[in-house]
């Protein structure tokens, strides 16, 4: 029998009542049905500051963000729910990856990833996460090509966190399975 491959998963919000939070934790579930031992981090109990320079090079990295650099690199995948700002990644989204590029060596590198995303808006967040697989390619990951767009998120999720469309709910196991498939394929 093998051994379950590891994903950390994060949404690139720390607001409590973040759609992509919850659609973060429709396909975490999703990734731990397909044979995943999932990790969730969340933002709000990992503050790290605005990257700078002068903040880096007098103190060093953060110490949450040293931890989230051990976190990647504990884990064969990485699975992110990226919100969209003004048809961007969020600022913190952003910021966290840019953080971690400062470890001596990328701990994204070599990383299998899934990026998904939701939107009140039509578009489910398309824009923010083309930029964000754009991204993790630019730092070395295998970036799946199983997408899960919600959009008018606001009124896709059920009272109990579920994704009430049987193709959305279908768009996250499938991004789920492949995954858990590539990361075990990659990672054995």
């Amino acid at each position: 029998m093998t051994t379950p491959p590891r994903i950390l998963a994060f949404a690139g919000s720390a607001r409590r009542d973040s759609l992509n939070k919850k659609l973060l934790a429709a396909v975490v579930a999703a990734t731990r049905a397909a044979g995943a031992e999932v990790t969730v981090v969340d933002f709000k109990d990992l503050p790290i500051p605005l990257y700078e320079g002068d903040l880096e090079e007098a103190e060093g990295i953060p110490a949450n963000a040293l931890r989230l650099i051990d976190l990647i690199r504990q884990h064969g995948g990485i699975l992110i729910a990226s919100p969209e700002y003004n048809s961007q990644l969020t600022p913190l989204l952003k910021n966290a990856l840019d953080w971690c590029t400062r470890a001596d060596e990328n701990p994204l590198e070599g990383k299998v990833a899934a990026v998904v995303s939701a939107s009140p808006g039509m578009f489910g967040g398309v824009r923010s996460m083309t930029l964000c697989r754009q991204l993790l390619l630019h730092l070395g990951c295998h970036v799946i090509p199983a997408q899960c767009l919600v959009p008018q998120a606001h009124k896709a999720f059920d009272d109990s966190g579920g994704l009430r469309e049987e193709r959305h709910r279908t768009a996250a196991e499938s991004v789920a399975k492949e995954l858990v498939r590539v990361t075990t394929a990659l990672t054995s």
